[in-house]
């Protein structure tokens, strides 16, 4: 009797602890998409002054752009609303990993490095890295190697930041945003600034800043919406809006209305 006791005594006492040690284990987190389906809206970051893709409307005072117009888009196609929380590019990332936004719609780059603590949707814009240098300038910037000794303003956390950084001999100066950039480049206290292709081509419609296209470098560049890891209904339910719209052409659409071309497939190969 005494060693029946004794086992079943140590039984109950590993039934009732496990038992609390389950109960004191936290729930799994919600998918985020369940949390935005219950409140009606996707918060979504933005950066807000990078035209064309996400600025204000000087005219409107309302934020506009690729991205504002892709990110409604797919929120329509999700049931829900957008709520759109602008802050500077170099606290958009740390800010959705921090939980302050469910997604970026802010041409954030797919890369290696981003997705080891990201989950991405499919690609919705493909572009190339693009120099910008002032309209007096008299050297030839072929590649980023030519910037060898330069003075070279990217963004800051940016996949043009990687780039450079990666070449050496380049001094590199990250900025918060693109405007900086530019201003610095225009006034002279850089030698050339690196940014998205697309960006570059409306700058030169719109910016009275005394600058000009300089050299396509590197690869083309992916990008999408990033979401963080562990919210797979949210990611699947972007995915299949993004390819909704790509087969209905309102994708494409809006490419067209801010590019004159579709930039949310790949270019076809020479």
């Amino acid at each position: 009797m005494p060693i029946h006791f004794r086992r079943r005594s140590l039984t109950l006492t590993l039934t009732f602890g496990l038992i609390g040690a389950a109960l004191a284990m936290p729930a799994a987190a919600a998918d985020l998409l369940t949390g935005a389906k219950a409140r009606g809206t996707l918060k979504i970051a933005m950066e807000g002054t990078y035209p064309p893709f996400n600025f204000k409307d000087l005219k409107t005072n309302q934020l506009a752009g690729y991205d504002v117009d892709v990110a409604t888009l797919l929120t329509a196609r999700l049931g829900l609303k957008p709520e759109f929380i602008t802050t500077e590019w170099s606290a958009i990332l740390a800010g959705l990993a921090a939980g302050k936004f469910d997604v970026a719609v802010s041409q954030v780059g797919i890369n290696p490095k981003r997705e080891q603590t990201f989950d991405f949707s499919e690609p919705y814009t493909y572009s190339n890295p693009q120099l910008i240098v002032r309209k007096n300038e008299k050297a030839t910037y072929a590649s980023l190697a030519d910037l060898k000794g330069k003075k070279l303003g990217v963004g800051q956390g940016s996949v043009y930041e990687q780039q450079a950084k990666a070449v050496p001999g380049i001094e590199v100066r990250s900025y918060p945003a693109a405007p900086e950039t530019l201003q610095d480049l225009a006034f002279g206290r850089i030698d050339a600034a690196l940014n998205d292709s697309l960006m570059v081509a409306y700058l030169l419609k719109h910016s009275k800043l005394p600058i000009q296209a300089g050299a396509r470098v590197g690869n083309v560049e992916r990008m999408g919406i990033p979401v963080r890891k562990g919210n797979p209904l949210l990611k699947a339910a972007l995915n299949r809006a993004l390819a909704e719209a790509q087969a209905d052409g309102s994708l494409a659409k809006l490419s067209l209305k801010w590019f004159g071309s579709d930039v949310s497939r790949p270019a076809a190969q020479p």
